[in-house]
């Protein structure tokens, strides 16, 4: 088992608070039974980790994590998320999300999936979600607030949104197919340059995407792409990430493959495991992975995608 100081720590931008480079994504959580979830945030636990992302959309994510924070939330960074643009239904969102929780306040409030041009005007006009989260931040609902996003125009709608306003971190896909898009590449570089002359902490998520589901699969989806299920290919998906000290990795939602992450991440740290550009490229040959987004149809995320 992952001993709980195995996983490296690193500062969380300007927040003052250390996070473990894997933060454990709680959509893992959003279809499960209390007994799982509780099984689940105890492996979590135990590997050391100690952050923890979420989002008011993520089903009954913030439900299950409750009686786990009532006896540990001194030992977790918490962040959530709100998908609303304006102020009232964002700030009513968010007090949801505190009494779901059990919570006074969260670390961090984020917007959630900010990309569209018009909801992003939305957000940042009068009355908007970042008007109400600043007053939210205020009345210490909320430490800090951040900004999230998809697809491959998220870094440089991220880049928009900083120059807007002093966000605290940003999370936005970061994987080998994505980054082989010299122009997403570029985007996500001139962004990390960014964050690192702001302080802001940089998130990654998608690490393990092998692609979107085929059409004709049968049976249960516990995330909305396809994981790559490879045991070795998984290690080597999160090493790629672990190797870019600039980055955090948020562990996907199909809680099945945390044990592996844990110890790829374990590996990584210690030196023990490696990765090269070409055992990537292979990686993608073998496994049949597939770019996630790519601008066109392969941009967009429909409520139908998601699994809970």
């Amino acid at each position: 088992m992952t001993s709980a100081a195995s996983i490296p720590t690193k500062p969380f931008g300007r927040t003052g608070h250390d996070s473990t480079r894997i933060i454990f994504g709680a959509a893992a959580l959003g279809a499960m039974s209390e007994d799982r979830a509780a099984a689940t945030m105890q492996l979590v636990r135990e590997a050391g980790i100690n952050h923890i992302d979420t989002a008011a959309s993520y089903g009954e994510s913030e439900d299950r994590l409750k009686p786990f924070l009532a006896e540990h939330r001194s030992e977790f960074f918490l962040a959530t998320k709100t998908g609303l643009r304006e102020a009232d239904l964002a700030r009513a969102q968010l007090e949801t999300s505190l009494e779901r929780m059990g919570v006074d306040q969260v670390d961090m409030i984020q917007l959630h999936n900010l990309v569209e041009p018009d909801e992003w005007d939305a957000a940042f006009a009068k009355g908007g979600v970042v008007e109400a989260l600043i007053q939210a931040r205020d009345e210490g609902l909320t430490r800090f607030i951040g900004v999230t996003g998809h697809g491959v125009r998220i870094p440089g709608m991220h880049i928009r949104s900083l120059a807007e306003f002093d966000f605290d971190a940003v999370l936005f896909p970061y994987n080998f197919t994505m980054l082989d898009n010299p122009a997403y590449r570029h985007d996500v570089e001139e962004l990390l340059a960014l964050c690192a002359a702001k302080n802001v902490a940089a998130q990654t998520i998608k690490s393990l995407a092998k692609g979107r589901w085929p059409a004709d699969h049968e049976g249960r989806r516990f995330t909305w792409y396809e994981p790559i299920t490879d045991a070795d290919a998984i290690a080597r998906a999160v090493a790629h990430v672990m190797q870019d000290d600039r980055v955090f990795l948020n562990t996907t939602s199909d809680a099945s493959k945390l044990p592996a992450i844990f110890a790829a991440a374990e590996a990584a740290a210690s030196g023990e495991l490696t990765v090269t550009d070409a055992e990537l490229e292979a990686d993608v040959v073998a496994q049949g992975i597939t770019p996630l987004f790519d601008g066109g149809d392969k941009e967009r995320i429909t409520r139908a995608d998601v699994p809970w």
